[in-house]
């Protein structure tokens, strides 16, 4: 969507697949993070993109037991927004797509899935998708896989991909959120067990983290079981995971950290999760892919405007991201093997590991994880121009 945006205000003519009628997905991530907001500035969109309802965070906490530690703060970053905002995704999307329509080279088809790269004479030429008229193919000078994790573009294209691995799966759900309640993203370390809060307004998207391949014994174990641990990991919510009443209503979120090898072929680049799947710490899954869109854009709109378009240009966009994208995965793999297993293990309590002790004591540290899961490694700015007729 963004791609699409930012290509079609630069003169583009761009078609945008999304399989679904409408937006409405729950347990996507929703954190707009200040770098995002800092390309909505640039822009021109800000003000009315914070129109939207969304949540303030400026800091990120964690418990440890009884002790809560701050380790983040998003105030001293150097960025017009220095905060993260909680906002629907479907909002964020929705956004996008009336900023899209108001430029002629825009088209958005809902109901419309891709099934295959179209390739001729090894070239990708466009794709085959099915919609609510029946099957299509869609001709483009570039197709751009940007569905996500199991990306089908990806798997049909024969790309190779390395995996990192993730120790962990995430069970989603539902709980109410009160007058009094924090509004702070949390992350909760129990004796085997890690609980992660986001603030809906309303309700706190909750994320209770399993070890990987569990979910069989989690079930096994029976929903009351289940609701304990909640309640115990997060006494506050002892009152409330009563709410909870049926399987149906926890969702399973298979981690995984990967990355295609190579992002793109004749006609063809991943970005997003479909180039590099990211784990959830620090929420940073949406950051990239939007990096990724703004460098694509930098990079191909006049490429494709003046309709000489060569695989090089694709493997710029991988040069110009992949080494934010090893840098993040890196930091998150040593998380994952530091701290999550370790809280996972079931052994003795958990206890803040020394760096997040030092961050807490010393606020001046805190800057340091503010700026990487909050800004991010090279960040993009906005570098394609708006020539699209009654472009602002």
């Amino acid at each position: 969507m963004m791609l699409g945006l930012l290509l079609a205000r630069a003169g583009v003519d761009v078609v945008v697949l999304e399989k679904h009628a409408d937006f409405l997905r729950d347990f996507r991530g929703d954190i707009i993070h200040p770098s995002t907001l800092e390309l909505m500035h640039e822009l021109g969109l800000l003000d009315r993109f914070l129109q939207l309802p969304h949540e303030k965070i400026k800091t990120l906490s964690a418990a440890f037991g009884n002790e809560t530690l701050t380790f983040a703060d998003m105030t001293r970053l150097p960025t017009r927004c220095k905060f993260i905002a909680l906002m629907p995704q479907w909002d964020f999307l929705n956004f996008l797509a009336r900023e899209g329509a108001r430029h002629p080279g825009f088209k958005l088809m809902m109901r419309a899935e891709a099934l295959a790269p179209v390739v001729e004479s090894g070239r990708v030429v466009g794709v085959a998708a099915t919609t609510a008229d029946g099957p299509m193919e869609i001709r483009a000078r570039l197709l751009v896989g940007a569905d996500g994790r199991h990306s089908t573009l990806r798997e049909k294209s024969g790309f190779e991909v390395e995996e990192l691995g993730a120790p962990m799966d995430v069970l989603w759900f539902r709980l109410s959120r009160r007058a009094g309640d924090s509004n702070q993203i949390m992350g909760r370390f129990g004796v085997g067990h890690l609980f992660v809060m986001i603030n809906r307004g309303d309700y706190w998207q909750c994320g209770f983290v399993i070890a990987k391949g569990s979910i069989e014994k989690v079930h096994a174990q029976g929903l009351p079981v289940f609701c304990t641990r909640v309640a115990e990991i997060a006494p506050f919510t002892a009152g409330r995971v009563d709410e909870i009443t049926d399987w149906n209503q926890v969702k399973l979120l298979t981690v995984a950290v990967d990355r295609a090898k190579v992002w793109h072929k004749p006609g063809l680049l991943l970005i997003g999760d479909a180039a590099h799947a990211m784990s959830p710490i620090g929420g940073v899954g949406i950051n990239l892919a939007i990096q990724d869109a703004v460098a694509a854009a930098n990079i191909l709109w006049s490429p494709l405007a003046e309709d000489r378009l060569e695989e090089q240009h694709l493997a710029q966009v991988q040069k110009r991201r992949e080494f934010p994208t090893r840098f993040i995965q890196g930091v998150q793999v040593f998380m994952q093997r530091n701290i999550i297993t370790r809280a996972l293990d079931g052994g003795a309590a958990p206890r803040p590991p020394w760096p997040i002790r030092l961050m807490a004591r010393i606020p001046m540290f805190r800057r340091i994880p503010a700026q990487l899961f909050g800004v991010g490694v090279r960040p993009e700015h906005i570098n394609s121009p708006a020539r699209a007729a009654g472009t602002p």
